[in-house]
């Protein structure tokens, strides 16, 4: 059960709302499936997580920690070692220090009530309601906001938990209305500024939806963006870039990178005569080995990944 940290009589409402509701282990291993010797591992050998303690001693974990864990475990389920994550959470914290201008529990609290109306309309399959409340996020947030924290952590969720009865229907009406709604602003945007950048997955990488939105992050007002489709051989590449004659190839990835990556990369980018470029949570993993080549690493944050390749095409940013 959550604790509630104990305010001084007397204080204003809105203090109150800062207060912060914390667990103790077992309840955090109840709602994230991690043990407590595994907790507990991760906090003395790696630092990863850095509950807070009662005089007693005894660990009591925020919701922000219990995020953490969930995201620790996202990074083992796609490959990646325990004692390499804490650079990669690490990496990520500068990107979130606006946040903290309005109190997190404040944002999570809406973000939460936001999945609670889509969870209601995919459970009802309501395609009228899901746009109505697609439409109002959109008019409370900013495109990464609402992509980053909001519409792809459900869709996550649905696709994660599909052991039950009527969620793969569930996870597929709604990945089906959002890679319509992705695919509908990269073709405004393309009529506005003709396609000048490739964007392609490795394969069997990333989803359709993951590699859509990536594409809609990287559109600007000085980069048009094409996407070529799931399943696209690595191989005929260059044969493409030969032909559309873009400024830039960006490829898309949200695995570990395999060992041989690196090699067939710089293969890839002595044969084009434009630059390469990796996106999505590989080239995150993958940057220190590609250190020195002429491959260029955009990063996973909506933003972050846009300022860098507007840099790039500007020359403004080495690889």
């Amino acid at each position: 059960m959550p604790v509630l940290t104990d305010g001084a009589s007397g204080v204003p409402q809105a203090v109150s709302l800062e207060q912060e509701e914390l667990f103790p282990i077992r309840e955090v291993s109840r709602l994230t499936g991690v043990n407590p010797v595994t907790l507990r591992a991760w906090e003395r050998r790696y630092g990863l997580i850095v509950p807070t303690r009662t005089e007693s001693g005894h660990r009591l974990y925020s919701m922000a920690d219990i995020e953490r864990v969930r995201s620790i475990l996202g990074w083992i389920e796609r490959g990646v070692a325990v004692s390499k994550i804490g650079k990669i959470l690490a990496k990520a914290a500068p990107l979130q220090a606006l946040s903290h201008l309005i109190p997190n529990d404040l944002v999570q609290a809406d973000y939460a009530q936001w999945h609670q109306q889509l969870q209601a309309a995919v459970s009802a399959f309501d395609d009228v309601l899901l746009e109505q409340i697609y439409g109002q996020i959109f008019s409370s947030y900013s495109q990464p906001v609402v992509f980053q924290d909001i519409l792809l952590p459900l869709w996550k969720q649905l696709l994660q938990r599909q052991d039950s009865f009527g969620r793969v229907s569930e996870w597929l009406f709604l990945d089906s209305f959002l890679r319509s709604r992705v695919t509908q602003r990269l073709l405004l945007i393309r009529d506005k500024q003709p396609g000048r950048v490739i964007v392609s997955a490795l394969s069997g990488q990333c989803r359709e939806l993951e590699l859509l939105i990536a594409a809609l992050f990287l559109s600007s007002e000085q980069a048009g963006v094409r996407v070529l489709a799931i399943g696209q051989p690595f191989d005929e590449l260059t044969l493409v870039c030969e032909r559309i004659k873009p400024q830039a190839l960006v490829l898309f990835s949200n695995h570990v990178p395999a060992p041989e990556l690196p090699r067939r990369l710089n293969r890839l980018a002595m044969s084009l005569d434009c630059p390469l470029l990796l996106a999505g949570d590989a080239s995150d993993l993958a940057q220190e080995s590609l250190a020195g080549s002429s491959i260029g690493c955009l990063g996973s944050e909506g933003v972050v990944m846009r300022q860098r390749l507007n840099q790039f095409l500007a020359g403004n940013l080495d690889t």
